[in-house]
């Protein structure tokens, strides 16, 4: 599939604003991950960067990524990807933060 060159564009700062907007760090095994561990775990080689996912989903996705988010269950760091498609559908696609792996796309 091939990207639009002005979704690009707006996803990029999207994204950036997204990883570096304060979140609240919450207690249990689901957590949204708070900018600054998501930061040590990049620098510290344990998950790849967004940019990085990024570049290694190019054409695997069903669509073009919308939003995403960053979590950590069960101990890993998940990113997951909210993607529309070229007829509107919506689906939702977890990957692995440290592998690059997707693990599941499943539509909405």
């Amino acid at each position: 599939m091939q990207s639009s060159g002005f979704l690009e564009f707006l996803a990029v700062p999207l994204l950036a604003g997204f990883l570096l907007a304060p979140m609240p760090a919450a207690a249990g095994d689901h957590d949204k991950g708070a900018p600054d561990a998501v930061r040590r775990a990049v620098e510290a080689g344990e998950i790849k960067s967004l940019a990085d996912i990024l570049a290694s989903l190019r054409g695997k996705l069903p669509g073009e990524v919308a939003g995403v988010e960053i979590e950590r269950e069960r101990g890993r760091w998940i990113y997951e990807f909210r993607l529309v498609d070229d007829k509107g559908r919506l689906y939702e696609a977890h990957v692995d933060a440290r592998s690059g792996e997707i693990e599941r796309i499943k539509e909405k």
